[in-house]
Formats: C-alpha cells, structure tokens, sequence
C-alpha cells in the first residue's frame, strides 16, 4: 500500500475508533482525524515488530485494518489522558 492508501485507511479508522469511544476531544475533527492517521501507521509498525503480523500490500485485509484501527484507538485513549476533555 501506497501512503495515500495509509492516510486513507486512518482517516476512516479515526471515524472508527471515535464511534467506538465517543465523547468530545480537545482537538475536535481535524485532531481526531491525525489521531486516525498516525494510529494507522502506529498500528501497522506495532503489528509487524511485535506480533510478526507484516503489513499486507491490500487495502481490504481484515488484519491491516484491526491494526489501523487498534492504533487509532489506542492513540485517541492516549490523547484523552494526556490533553483531557478540555472542551466540556
């Protein structure tokens, strides 16, 4: 895959793990939506180091998209820690 693919598969992984742990964020959609991202990427990187699961060259392998989303939500959890919900 392609980093245009990359950016695409976080995009609706972002709007997957925000479905999944809905609430406010303090950075709203554009900060949700690098969230989703950067957890794609997060998400393939840990699933290749740690679980020897290489990232598939497909876009619509089940696996690649667990870890994408894995990643999203795992960095949005993160980010709520970190920044807490400052928009309420």
């Amino acid at each position: 895959m392609g980093i245009v693919s990359w950016i695409i598969l976080g995009l609706l992984a972002g709007v997957i793990a925000k479905i999944l742990l809905p609430g406010r964020d303090p950075g709203g959609l554009v900060g949700t939506t690098v969230i989703g991202i950067a957890g794609a990427f997060v998400g393939g990187w840990i699933s290749a180091q740690f679980f020897d699961r290489e990232v598939q060259k497909e876009f619509f392998d089940p696996a690649t998209w667990g870890a994408a989303i894995g990643g999203s939500f795992v960095l949005l959890v993160l980010y709520r820690l970190l920044f807490g919900n400052s928009r309420d």
